[in-house]
């Protein structure tokens, strides 16, 4: 009897092994295979638990009253909103933009006076990247730092001329040691592959010397002149905008107006041969801080 308990018990277990075999049978490897089916189930019970989870908080935490966003020009400052309320809706002719500008300046300081232009140009096509220099007749303002890299008799010269730094292998070892003290680098043609290497260094700063800007030249003497005198460099941006200082605050509206049109001539006659459609879009004259004006568009 015993016996043949026991041949019953191992021929059941035999059975079920055999059943397990057949119900659960694995690929070697791939989706089908066993590692793969319980990653597959940890997976599915991990997300189960945070759709869980994220089902309790949600009817825990109810969500608040969505704030309010106010309007930009409440965000701004108080004397801000008072110059704001002085430009009308309109367009205004340049020399009414010019003293109205002059009017909202909202600072304490001698404020920066801007003139903005949207172009109809596409900056991508080489001949409609505008970019130029021009010498304000009143200056912006501004003290410029001038450097300028060439040999050691023309930068005798320079230093004449009223050049701040004039150096000739010294001024490659400040530039290895990062430093820039200047605003305006002016080079001769035979220094630019000098300057090579260090174009990661004055390229984002847009101090990089170009012959279109004008400092890279034979004439050294006259380009620092011209620097010091108030020559400034304009360009059109990657949105066919053009930015310029125009002076200050303390000018007056005659010395700015004087400055707004001799770089509105500059402009005009920087107006690329293949363009088709409108040039000057539209024109915004504004000072540091201050409102915009819109400028009544004759420029085309």
């Amino acid at each position: 009897m015993a016996e043949e308990e026991a041949k019953k018990v191992v021929e059941t277990e035999v059975v079920e092994t055999v059943e397990t075999a057949k119900t659960e049978t694995f690929a070697k490897s791939g989706k089908k295979s066993k590692k793969h089916i319980e990653e597959v189930k940890a997976e599915e019970e991990r997300q189960a638990k945070k759709l869980e989870r994220a089902e309790k908080d949600a009817a825990v935490k109810p969500k608040g009253v969505k704030p309010v966003t106010r309007p930009k020009l409440e965000r701004r400052g108080k004397k801000y909103q008072e110059a704001y309320k002085l430009v009308e809706k309109k367009d205004y002719s340049l020399n009414d933009a010019i003293e109205l500008a002059l009017k909202t300046s909202p600072v304490k300081f001698d404020a920066s006076v801007e003139m903005h232009v949207r172009l109809g140009v596409d900056p991508r096509q080489a001949d409609q990247n505008i970019r130029t220099t021009i010498v304000l007749p009143n200056g912006n303002g501004k003290t410029v730092r001038v450097a300028v890299f060439a040999p050691l008799d023309v930068c005798k010269a320079a230093k004449a001329a009223g050049a701040d730094i004039a150096e000739d292998e010294e001024f490659l070892r400040q530039l290895e040691k990062g430093e820039v003290n200047f605003d305006v680098l002016i080079s001769t043609p035979a220094y630019m592959p000098k300057l090579g290497k260090f174009a990661r260094l004055l390229g984002p700063k847009g101090l990089m010397p170009n012959p279109k800007a004008g400092t890279v030249t034979m004439d050294v003497e006259k380009a620092v002149k011209d620097s010091k005198a108030g020559k400034v460099e304009y360009r059109v941006d990657k949105q066919s905008i053009v930015h310029i200082g125009l002076g200050k605050v303390s000018f007056g509206g005659a010395k700015i107006a004087e400055n707004a049109n001799a770089f509105l001539d500059s402009l005009k006659a920087q107006k690329p041969a293949s363009l088709k459609g409108t040039y000057v879009k539209s024109v915004f004259v504004t000072t540091t801080m201050g409102p915009s004006i819109s400028v009544e568009n004759i420029y085309n």
